[in-house]
């Protein structure tokens, strides 16, 4: 049985034998609202929609899409990796921007972050607003088992 930790930045539960981890980054991509960076379940982590956040600050950034999106992705590395899972274990992506005229730029930044031949399941889904007014949230589910 695995040993329960408790922690401000991890915390393990053990729900009917199955293992469930709360991540949070302790000093990067301070959370606005009440919720882990990711929740690991069993084999599969589930990584919460991010903004194009300054890592530091918190703060949205605006400029383009394309310059939104790329921050987006990274700021997904960062939680993947904190979890110590990468891009290449991604199996589902769910984008939502605010225009789909710029759904080209979304696609084409996104695209070049994961690996040809390995592209995860994905929905697209336009929506009227995201918070603090970005244009792009991303969330991720990545497969974590042997």
């Amino acid at each position: 049985m695995p040993e329960i930790k408790r922690g401000l930045i991890t915390e393990l539960f053990l729900c009917d034998l199955l293992v469930i981890e709360f991540i949070t980054l302790p000093n990067q991509l301070p959370p606005v609202a009440p919720y882990s960076h990711a929740v690991r379940a069993g084999d599969f982590l589930f990584v919460t929609g991010q903004l194009a956040e300054d890592p530091v600050t918190g703060k949205v950034i605006k400029g383009s899409l394309e310059e939104q999106t790329r921050q987006v992705m990274e700021n997904l590395k960062l939680v993947l990796s904190h979890a110590g899972s990468s891009l290449e274990k991604v199996v589902m992506a769910r984008i939502f921007v605010t225009d789909f005229r710029y759904y080209e730029v979304v696609n084409q930044t996104y695209q070049s972050y994961v690996t040809p031949g390995r592209m995860p399941g994905r929905t697209t889904v336009g929506v009227t607003a995201l918070a603090d007014y970005g244009d792009v949230e991303i969330d991720l589910i990545a497969y974590c088992g042997d």
